[in-house]
């Protein structure tokens, strides 16, 4: 036997073990990858008269430990239609149906009465029950077929994240929330499901190895289902309890930006969101809107002035209680001073606004926009949602002192909820903020896996820096948590809050009687595992935040510590 002959013995071998081994992984890919969607399309008995069945991925919450709860999936139901001229007693069908359906008598009279039309449609999102209850009463002339729909096992959980599916133009399409930024990646019947057996074999080769387009998948976010649920009813509360217009919150992994939860109270059931009055409810003020947030925006001044060495947590200032900037008074909130001594941890304590222009003034203009920009702030943070906006901060290129002095204390410029959490993190996170997302994974249909990468910013200010602002928002956690009778045992928690006017719609001033409520705060203060940021829409009868808002802080903070078994930090 020659060499040659041997050689091509081995190439034929080889060959065949590869083409073995593309039929055994693509039967893994018909038989388990792929088994649901081809045993629904073998099952041709419920074929639905007007086309192929409505498909599309499915979307998960995970718990603490990464166990997958259906958030968004497909249900099974059904319709009931009729084909007229097969209809023998119209009134005897009408009595029979309308046991099981709500139908109008005249409506269903005029359906009967086209008897050139083959299919009329009745009822559709029927449960297999009412169906199985029809099927019994064998009326002539009415089919009975089987329809997919898009179900929330949550109803409203989540609803300002994960948004809804519904018809743009002639088909369905994710409108809102997580269903519209990842249309393309849960849409489904991109392929014909009889394309023959071997064409479709290198016709994924090919897909996988040439092409990058969008493939089909399912989502995978860092929302755990109890976190979400534990928020949204801390807002809902006091939302209730105040009167207030509305509220948001959001908790997030400082060390990675994954999003734990995030709400907007109220919100709406996704399996009814037809029926919502005002379709403005479907919009997720935390990355749409944009607020004026007040003094939870002082520590980002007070961290710029300790980064550039301008100021320490001992610097002190003589605090008359008021400032003139361009001819216009600035007072603190009480309308009074504190005197010499008055330190900035002082401002931080009682939320001076003479401080923080104070510290402004010691940077400079240009150092003090350069730091603000650098928390991130006048930018998307590219968090995987749709209609995502920035903030409004052209104060901070005025020639005027006073649109900077405004701007330290959180006037005057406007961000999004998501915008001001991302710029928190920053003292969470050694110095640097973390892009916040929602998906932390995307299981293809092909079997491969995508993980959302962390992305971090450059060095917004030092470690030393973000240790020493944390050491001081502490100070102010401790200050408010024993002000307003509340603990959270054996955990430091760094703590500010916000007070703000409200704008009016006209961008003519502020009302006089209307406040958005804010407080972030996040534990244990050192080695953060969570930062929560929360506010309330013109809670009624109350001044400040601390009031309305330390309350869910700390039933928040307490409440994560047990679920996720957070080590104490602190004696």
């Amino acid at each position: 036997m020659n060499s040659s002959f041997l050689v091509r013995i081995r190439v034929l071998v080889i060959l065949f073990v590869f083409a073995i081994l593309l039929v055994v992984a693509k039967l893994f890919y018909l038989q388990v990858l792929h088994n649901d969607k081809y045993t629904e399309k073998a099952d041709r008995q419920y074929a639905t008269p007007t086309g192929s069945m409505f498909d599309r991925g499915s979307i998960y919450f995970s718990t603490k430990d990464d166990t997958l709860v259906s958030a968004a999936t497909l249900k099974t139901l059904f319709k009931i239609a009729i084909k007229p001229k097969e209809i023998v007693q119209s009134e005897e069908a009408f009595t029979k149906l309308s046991a099981y359906i709500p139908l109008e008598y005249d409506e269903f009279m005029k359906q009967v009465a086209k008897t050139e039309d083959p299919y009329e449609e009745i009822a559709v999102k029927q449960t297999k029950e009412v169906a199985d209850s029809i099927s019994l009463q064998k009326i002539p002339g009415v089919y009975i077929y089987k329809e997919k729909t898009r179900f929330y096992p949550g109803d409203s959980l989540a609803s300002h994240v994960l948004g809804f599916v519904a018809y743009k133009g002639d088909e369905l399409s994710g409108r809102y929330g997580l269903e519209r930024s990842y249309n393309e990646t849960l849409s489904r019947g991109k392929e014909s499901v009889y394309m023959n057996f071997f064409a479709e074999i290198f016709a994924n080769i090919h897909d996988t190895i040439f092409t990058r387009e969008e493939k089909d998948g399912d989502l995978v976010l860092s929302i755990e289902p109890q976190v979400q649920t534990l928020l949204e009813d801390e807002l809902i509360k006091a939302v209730e309890r105040y009167g207030a217009d509305f509220a948001g919150g959001m908790i997030v992994d400082p060390r990675n930006g994954e999003m734990v939860a995030m709400a907007r109270v109220p919100g709406y059931d996704l399996n009814a969101f037809q029926d919502v009055s005002n379709p403005l409810l479907y919009g997720n003020t935390n990355v749409e809107n944009v607020y004026e947030f007040g003094s939870v925006i002082k520590p980002l001044t007070i961290a710029s002035g300790i980064d550039a060495g301008v100021i320490t947590p001992e610097t002190s200032y003589n605090d008359q209680g008021f400032v003139i900037l361009n001819t216009k008074k600035i007072n603190n909130f009480d309308l009074k001073g504190r005197g010499p001594g008055t330190t900035m941890q002082d401002v931080l304590n009682e939320s001076l606004n003479t401080g923080s222009v104070f510290v402004m003034q010691k940077l400079g203009h240009d150092k003090f926009r350069d730091y603000m920009l650098s928390f991130g702030i006048g930018e998307k943070t590219g968090i995987d949602l749709p209609n995502e906006t920035t903030g409004l901060i052209s104060n901070l290129k005025s020639t005027r002192e006073i649109e900077y002095a405004t701007a330290a204390f959180g006037q005057g410029i406007a961000l999004t909820p998501i915008e001001a959490l991302r710029a928190f993190t920053v003292f969470a996170n050694d110095g640097r903020y973390v892009t916040p997302h929602l998906v932390k994974e995307i299981r293809y249909t092909d079997g491969t896996t995508y993980k959302t990468e962390v992305k971090e910013s450059e060095q917004v200010i030092s470690e030393e820096s973000a240790y020493t602002i944390t050491q001081m928002l502490t100070v102010v956690g401790d200050t408010m948590m024993k002000t307003y009778g509340l603990s959270f045992p054996h955990y430091s928690l760094a703590v500010k809050t916000g007070t703000a006017q409200v704008a009016l719609e006209n961008g003519g001033g502020y009302y006089d009687d209307k406040h958005l409520h804010s407080i972030f705060g996040y534990f244990p203060a050192y080695e953060p595992r969570f930062l929560v940021f929360m506010y309330i829409m013109d809670p009624k009868g109350v001044k400040y935040s601390a009031q309305t808002l330390s309350g869910p802080l700390v039933n928040t903070a307490k409440y994560l510590s047990t679920y996720y078994n957070v080590p104490p930090d602190s004696i």
